[in-house]
């Protein structure tokens, strides 16, 4: 370990420094175990996806697999009637390593395929576990593996990439629920229809959830089966290879939400069983199965699951051009309970031997892998428990995330628009929330996800308006519910987004308070898609309010662009009052003024800032954003000399800030 700066930067981890410094160690002798004592890179180590998996030769075919526990694999599929045949039969290698070559006619591109497994005791249908494409079958609904080769391969335009994190907007999307139509969305339609959307309303990436093939469409893709194949249910691997090529060419990075924290139980499509053993890939006894998820959890101490997990993070690098992670479930790995149960009241709860060190070297030796690969690379962690030094630096004894989400800012928001009435909503208690983070760790703010929008929760929008949105949202009608809601929308947003210390995510519609749920296609709801879609027609509209939250999300994220580096410049708090339900800060030349009264407006309201000239650059009431015009934003304010604070280079700014509104002014 190059440095102790985690602690440096935080004293109060000093007596945990030997767990810190033995995490960091134990990652180390892990890389060295994987690479040979280093005779290998990690990036080298990483590439299992080029060995197993089938793969065109130049004689014809080659497949290989890990199943150590089978004592016989056979290839069935179209080309054989999907019976067991001699032609087919693979052989075993060392390490149990199972391999097969095949010439040219044996194998054709859009064979469907499975493997046929037998072990001591049984025997079962299977789909490779590398395999790059798998496909279901509309009547049957069964799950294939199919042979991908394309005359056509896609090449790629754009080879040289660079995100831009200054800051970090990300636009959380979802490939099958972003038609406005009553059906499963495809890749060609999202790169057609929603990345111009993405481009026009400020956000330079989108971070897509659903991209690992999974059996069940409403496990929101949370239940992988296979961690190679991209879901084949929104298209071919050429679209999506095309969707992410036409981002970058926008200047839009693509960010994929993978799932490494747990997988599928299913036997015949997933992991589960694959080569009869419970334990190939995952835990034995208690371990196996997540409580929560009902789901199976990875070993993450054996090194053919780290290598099997290492190379599918350099795959969908080097396959697909993604240019980062964003791991879900974080916390559900660091801990042995998955952080059920738990209450992390203090830093003795993250050092006392609870923690699975296995799944956190693996995360640590992720994060290390994929900057090798790519240094631009984006990786962020879903993660509750507030881990220190998470999205730390590596050498500095961290997890080396770039990012944590800011899990804490939703459900405050939650909390606060559910128990509180509007005359109790306390800046001091705001401010604290969209703040508390460490120093040394950059976060993702969000005051809501794709979680606030599933069925038996609701998003912000939807509590604040309720049933009032099927009766109120044209522009003409003025409903207090919904002018509340609207109001307080956009307040929420702007003092998240503005309040930043590295990016800002929004989920696919709330930018415009997509009104109800998400409920996929299920047996409940007669496997509807009525409610697993986006209603783009509600935000093109003129004649309805949906566009009013809409204009003013691509108007914030304008302002917040079009100061270099936002994310990284001191926040500086003016002035709250929990009486008045006034706060106030600067960012650089900016001035952020938040009244969250209800009904209490305010003449000639004064602050202390640096001497000189202001002028409104954004406002939350103004008339084009659906708000009441209540002030004159063509005024350019003057500050007011004070003899008091002459020294400071302060003068008084006196405003006019009517209720339940927010402005911005820009010193000039």
């Amino acid at each position: 370990m190059t440095s102790l700066n985690l602690i440096k930067n935080d004293p109060w981890l000093a007596p945990y420094k030997d767990a810190i410094i033995g995490r960091y160690q134990y990652a180390l002798e892990k890389e060295k175990i994987l690479t040979n004592d280093g005779q290998q890179t990690l990036s080298e180590l990483a590439s299992g996806y080029l060995y197993f998996g089938l793969h065109k030769t130049t004689n014809g075919w080659v497949f290989r697999e890990w199943a150590p526990h089978a004592t016989a694999i056979y290839l069935i599929g179209d080309f054989n009637r999907w019976q067991k045949a001699d032609p087919y039969q693979m052989e075993r290698r060392e390490n149990g390593v199972w391999e097969i070559s095949l010439t040219d006619d044996l194998l054709h591109h859009g064979d469907l395929f499975k493997l046929w497994i037998e072990w001591e005791g049984g025997a079962g249908e299977r789909i490779p576990a590398w395999i790059r494409r798998v496909v279901q079958d509309e009547e049957t609904k069964i799950f294939s593996a199919q042979v991908w080769n394309p005359e056509k391969a896609y090449r790629f335009k754009h080879q040289h990439f660079c995100p831009d994190v200054s800051p970090l907007l990300i636009y959380e999307c979802h490939i099958g629920m972003s038609t406005n139509e009553e059906k499963v969305g495809s890749y060609d339609e999202f790169r057609r229809n929603i990345l111009p959307r993405v481009k026009k309303d400020g956000y330079n990436a989108i971070q897509i959830m659903a991209i690992q093939e999974h059996p069940y469409y409403g496990s929101f893709g949370y239940h992988v089966s296979s961690f190679f194949a991209a879901s084949s249910r929104f298209g071919t691997p050429e679209e999506l290879k095309a969707l992410i090529d036409e981002a970058h060419g926008m200047g839009i990075a693509v960010i994929m939400d993978i799932v490494h924290s747990h997988a599928v139980k299913n036997e015949v499509e997933g992991l589960g069983r694959f080569d009869g053993s419970y334990t190939q890939y995952f835990h034995a006894g208690s371990r196996r199965e997540h409580p929560a998820w009902d789901s199976l959890v990875f070993d993450y101490g054996k090194n053919e699951v780290l290598h099997f997990l290492l190379s599918n993070c350099k795959f969908w690098m080097e396959e697909y051009r993604f240019d980062g992670f964003r791991f879900d479930g974080v916390t559900s790995m660091l801990y042995y309970s998955h952080g059920l149960g738990e209450a992390f009241m203090n830093y003795a709860d993250y050092y006392n031997g609870h923690q699975d060190g296995d799944a956190i070297a693996y995360l640590t030796l992720a994060n290390k892998l994929i900057h090798e690969v790519n240094p631009h690379a984006i990786t962020i962690a879903e993660e509750v428990s507030g881990m220190p030094g998470l999205a730390a630096k590596y050498e500095d004894g961290g997890y080396g995330f770039d990012y944590r989400m800011a899990m804490n800012i939703p459900d405050y928001w939650i909390k606060t628009i559910k128990e509180k009435k509007d005359e109790d909503w306390h800046p001091s208690s705001i401010w604290w929330e969209v703040t508390n983070r460490r120093a040394d760790e950059k976060t993702i703010s969000y005051a809501e996800s794709h979680d606030q929008a599933l069925v038996g929760d609701k998003t912000i929008i939807f509590r604040l308006i309720d049933a009032e949105m099927y009766w109120h949202m044209q522009a003409s009608d003025r409903n207090f519910t919904v002018d509340r809601g609207i109001a307080l929308h956009k307040m929420i947003r702007l003092v998240t987004a503005s309040t930043i210390n590295g990016g800002y995510l929004n989920f696919m519609g709330n930018e415009f308070g997509h009104p109800e749920w998400i409920d996929f296609p299920r047996e409940g709801n007669g496997w509807s898609h009525k409610y697993a879609r986006r209603q783009w027609n509600l935000v093109d509209d003129q004649n309805l309010k949906y566009h009013y939250l809409g204009d003013f999300d691509r108007e914030m994220l304008e302002l917040i662009r079009s100061v270099s580096d936002f994310q990284r410049s001191p926040i500086r708090k003016i002035w709250d009052s929990d009486g008045d339900q006034i706060l106030a800060f600067m960012r650089g030349d900016l001035l952020f003024v938040f009244n969250f009264s209800p009904d209490k407006s305010y003449e000639g309201y004064g602050f202390l800032v640096p001497t000189g000239k202001y002028e409104v650059v954004l406002n939350t009431d103004a008339l084009r954003f659906g708000g009441f015009g209540l002030a004159d934003d063509s005024v350019a304010h003057l500050t007011h000399f004070d003899p008091l604070y002459r020294k400071e280079g302060k003068e008084w700014l006196k405003l006019y800030i009517p209720a339940r509104s927010a402005v911005v002014l820009r010193k000039l």
